[in-house]
């Protein structure tokens, strides 16, 4: 058994992931201010984001399409926990601060870690703690934590962001589950399938269709479907699949950065020292998971 490196690839693929949720949560901000509440959105994006990958995949490769039989609970369960991924975080920054709801749902990697640990028996190494400590803390300090009063929030918008985190970390230990017997796009693809059928059950079906009016909403509506969602999913399920479940959502902290270095670009808003600090911690705690190494697979 010999000692190899994780291929940076996987980070990469991660981070661009992070990138993309970052700039759709802006997206989002806009089109709620704009009258678009978050049941319409999350109806919106699950389904195009749908038929955007099926396009995809009929001219591209239709063997991706073929899944067996006895894996189709396992599909309808991934998408329903997609549905609520997406639901809760939107739910969540429709009720209280955007920071708030990332330095939340960010906790997610804990229980990644923890299912990780006691429910897969996989031992991880320390510099997996360490890193996801520092990420962690340096994601406290980017959102500015120091300086939100999560007491006085609104109680339904904190359990929202709390269960975020929580279907959050559910839904990357499935797709690394489901990538087992199954490439990314497949995984993707269902998991994105059943998460719009689940919000045309919940929700009046395509009635969020007609709620989008104007060159702007329909533009800002097809970013994030399609960068928000589409790329967003395919990067983070191909992170996945290639550093593991763990190393991806600590990864997927650099969200909060790109955010702010987004509003820092096209907004003009700067970042205090504090949160400065916790961005270069959270990149060192990145660039630190790359330096451990994962035994090769023997045989």
């Amino acid at each position: 058994m010999t000692q190899q490196p994780l291929p940076r690839s996987g980070y990469l693929l991660a981070a661009l992931a992070a990138l993309f949720w970052a700039s759709s949560g802006a997206a989002a901000k806009f089109l709620f201010s704009s009258g678009i509440n978050a049941f319409e959105l999350v109806q919106l994006r699950t389904t195009l984001a749908t038929g955007i990958v099926f396009c995809w995949l009929v001219f591209h490769d239709r063997s991706l399409l073929a899944v067996e039989r006895r894996d189709l609970l396992y599909f309808v369960t991934l998408g329903v926990g997609l549905a609520a991924v997406q639901f809760t975080y939107l739910f969540a920054i429709s009720k209280i601060q955007v920071a708030a709801a990332i330095l939340i749902q960010y906790q997610a990697p804990i229980f990644v870690a923890l299912y990780t640990l006691f429910f897969l028996g996989t031992k991880l190494p320390p510099v997996v703690f360490a890193a996801m400590a520092g990420s962690l803390f340096g994601c406290y300090l980017v959102v500015g934590g120091y300086s939100l009063d999560l007491l006085e929030m609104n109680r339904t918008g904190l359990i929202s962001a709390l269960a975020s985190a929580v279907t959050f970390a559910w839904y990357t230990v499935r797709c690394e589950y489901g990538m087992k017997r199954y490439p990314p796009w497949t995984v993707v693809f269902y998991g994105l399938l059943f998460a719009a059928v689940t919000w045309n059950i919940f929700h009046p079906p395509l009635s969020a269709f007609l709620r989008p009016s104007g060159i702007a909403q329909w533009g800002w509506v097809l970013f994030i479907a399609f960068f928000g969602t589409v790329l967003a999913f395919i990067c983070y399920n191909e992170g996945i699949k290639r550093i593991g479940a763990t190393r991806a959502n600590i990864t997927a902290t650099l969200e909060p950065i790109t955010a702010g270095l987004i509003a820092w670009l096209l907004l003009g808003e700067t970042m205090e020292m504090w949160q400065l600090l916790g961005a270069a911690l959270v990149i060192a705690s990145v660039i630190g998971l790359q330096t451990s190494k994962t035994p090769a697979k023997s045989g």
